[in-house]
């Protein structure tokens, strides 16, 4: 990362732009009617839920990332950058050094209201679904199959996109369909899955399993087809060192899992209020995210 460290964000309040949403992690404000100006914070949610502690670099390493992959994948599809700086929109210099590499100026999409996840290994909610059922969100799988097992091919895996505070909810493709139509659906899913299979080759070869993950989608005034928000990043994939990968446990990982396995080592009903974090699980949260930012960074 090319930026000296900064205080950790944990919220915006931007004074010559609106506010459209807060989410979990992203601020999302007005520049015009065609764009807006997304800022990624350092906040982190675990289980659906924001925790109280910012991870500092977090969002500038997020946004780095995604920024890699929206410019590796362009020949796959398009994405919502434009291309803008960020300094053309907001003018006081406070405001511009913290968000100096956490911000992006984006085009104004109509957001497709699924999750396009993509599973290539069986673990999370997908191992236990898989214990209870033999199958992964109604697909059947193979029996025997060990925890952290490569599935005999990726599945698509759609969920809803839940509000902030709620949790999203795995849902079969017909319901996908009824939302958003079977042709535009189905696009989704191609397009998905064509990404998750390029990004799993190019990882693999700098040493980093990407697990699953999921895509978001937008829509312009033509119909076409846009990839949003993040893209392959330790908060929307697991990452997995290709050292440390066995199946029949969960691999160690570059992406939040850490702070997942530290929270169910609580009791806590996974409900807000988040218990706060120990300074050493921010610290090697933090050492985690860069580590994915460093072997995902070459071309």
């Amino acid at each position: 990362m090319s930026q000296t460290p900064t205080p950790p964000v944990f919220d915006t309040n931007l004074a010559g732009l609106t506010l459209l949403h807060r989410g979990k992690v992203r601020d999302v404000y007005a520049i015009d009617g065609a764009r807006m100006l997304i800022v990624t914070s350092d906040r982190l949610s675990a289980f659906d839920v924001v925790l109280p502690d910012p991870i500092p670099q977090k969002g500038r390493v997020l946004t780095e990332i995604s920024n890699r992959w929206f410019a590796r994948t362009t020949h796959l599809v398009p994405n919502h950058l434009t291309g803008l700086a960020v300094e053309q929109f907001v003018a006081d210099p406070a405001e511009r050094r913290m968000l100096a590499g956490r911000a992006v100026v984006v085009r104004r999409l109509r957001a497709l209201p699924v999750e396009a996840v993509v599973r290539g290994y069986l673990i999370g909610s997908g191992w236990k679904d898989y214990q209870q059922s033999g199958r992964l969100c109604g697909i059947e799988l193979p029996a025997g199959l060990a925890q952290a097992a490569r599935l005999p091919e990726p599945l698509f895996t759609p969920a809803t996109k839940a509000a902030r505070g709620q949790h999203d909810e795995n849902v079969p493709f017909a319901a996908v369909e009824a939302a958003i139509g079977s042709a535009l659906a189905e696009q989704v899913r191609r397009t998905a899955l064509v990404l998750y299979a390029y990004a799993s080759r190019f990882a693999l070869e700098r040493g980093i399993i990407i697990a699953d993950t999921k895509f978001e989608f937008g829509v312009d005034d033509q119909g076409r087809l846009i990839l949003i928000d993040e893209v392959l990043t330790p908060d929307s994939s697991r990452f997995w060192p290709v050292a440390g990968y066995r199946p029949g446990s969960s691999p160690p990982s570059f992406d939040k899992q850490y702070v997942r396995d530290y929270l169910e080592t609580l009791t806590w009903d996974k409900r807000p209020p988040a218990p706060r974090l120990p300074p050493e699980v921010i610290a090697k949260t933090t050492a985690n995210y860069l580590e994915a930012l460093r072997l995902l960074g070459t071309d």
